[in-house]
């Protein structure tokens, strides 16, 4: 929803009514994850998209129809073997979507969502899907660490989804739990999806120069948090890195150990080490490869200058397992030349990593194009 959340607000404060359809569970491969939104306004326009395209058009109908009924509406999409030219997605996979009214009066909390949102604070929607009786279906729970805000229609239900909901907030996740009619678990009957807003991932680049700049601007593309740090208050200025959300001037394995010390990091963060000078990158490396938990860890430099830096690693005292985390040097083999380009190649290793990719050519392979997670 992050994604089209502005258009919803604007149709939210104006008192209108938007047809909202959310992508819940995926079978096989599937073009968009679960949570991606589509959202039809009043007057017909529409922002997101379900399946990038394959079929758009028939969800456009059905949350047109939504707007008009006010009833909420579980459908599955995918390829049909008695109807070849039924609407389906021409993946093969299946996705079901699920389309929902929302206004002030279906969903009063989504102003406090949009603030908790802008302001990087973690909450989940947890939604009503399917249910036996077809006035609890669309009701929902907004849920944060500390707060519960509205109900799925009894007291067990809510304590139940909300105890699950905060354990997959925690991880990141979205996901469609089932339950019996009341919140029984090991029963079935009631299904509800937890749509998980956590702040997006932090992308941590070391280094203010040319390189820096337009990682930066592909890690904004990507929908990282982007943090530029460098020790050096000429070239660290918020000018020359316009796309970054914040231009830090100080010593990057400093900021790197208080933002450790604070919680500020975590298993999605990803660092890019691009000073390649022994006095910045080895103290930062020495930091960020032995935090327990981050995303990735990647620095730049010749094979030389690589080799150069294992060895003053070692000597400060690294282990193999530690030195094992980095991405060095950085980036897949694209034939990068430019920053630009080099900066896509990053991005592809980060990308792959995450993903558990496993960088060939999709012509050179068979079987499924998606990956579900990293190995």
């Amino acid at each position: 929803m992050r994604d089209v959340l502005a258009e919803l607000m604007s149709i939210w404060r104006t008192g209108g009514t938007a047809g909202v359809a959310t992508v819940v569970r995926t079978v096989r491969s599937a073009p968009r994850l679960p949570g991606a939104t589509m959202v039809v306004a009043p007057d017909g326009t529409v922002a997101g998209s379900v399946s990038g395209g394959c079929v758009e058009a028939a969800v456009y109908r059905l949350a047109t129809e939504v707007m008009r009924t006010g009833q909420p509406q579980l459908q599955r999409y995918g390829v049909s073997a008695d109807d070849p030219f039924a609407v389906g997605l021409t993946c093969g996979g299946e996705i079901d979507v699920f389309t929902e009214p929302i206004s002030q009066d279906t969903f009063p909390q989504l102003q406090t969502l949009a603030d908790d949102i802008a302001a990087h604070r973690p909450t989940a929607v947890a939604t009503v899907i399917v249910h036996p009786d077809p006035a609890r279906i669309g009701r929902r729970l907004a849920i944060t660490a500390d707060s519960v805000d509205g109900s799925l229609g009894s007291a067990r239900s809510d304590a139940a989804v909300t105890d699950d909901a905060r354990g997959l907030l925690a991880a990141g996740r979205n996901a469609v739990l089932t339950y019996g009619p009341d919140g029984q678990r090991q029963d079935v009957g009631m299904e509800v999806f937890v749509a998980s807003h956590a702040p997006p991932p932090r992308m941590l680049i070391f280094g203010a120069i040319d390189f820096a700049a337009a990682l930066a601007r592909q890690g904004a593309f990507l929908g990282y948090r982007v943090t530029v740090c460098d020790a050096r208050p000429v070239f660290a200025t918020s000018a020359r890195f316009p796309t970054a959300d914040e231009v830090v001037v100080d010593w990057p394995h400093r900021y790197l150990a208080a933002q450790a010390e604070q919680g500020a990091i975590d298993a999605r963060t990803v660092m890019c080490v691009l000073t390649h000078d022994p006095k910045f990158d080895v103290p930062v490396l020495q930091v960020a490869l032995r935090l327990p938990e981050v995303g990735y860890v990647g620095a730049m430099g010749s094979r030389r200058t690589h080799h150069d830096r294992l060895s003053r690693l070692r000597r400060a005292g690294l282990t193999e397992a530690e030195l094992s985390r980095l991405a060095s040097p950085i980036g897949l083999d694209l034939g990068a030349r430019t920053p630009e380009e080099t900066a896509v190649s990053i991005a592809a290793e980060i990308i792959a990593r995450s993903w558990g990719g496993r960088r060939r050519p999709l012509t050179e392979m068979d079987g499924r194009i998606h990956h579900d997670m990293a190995p």
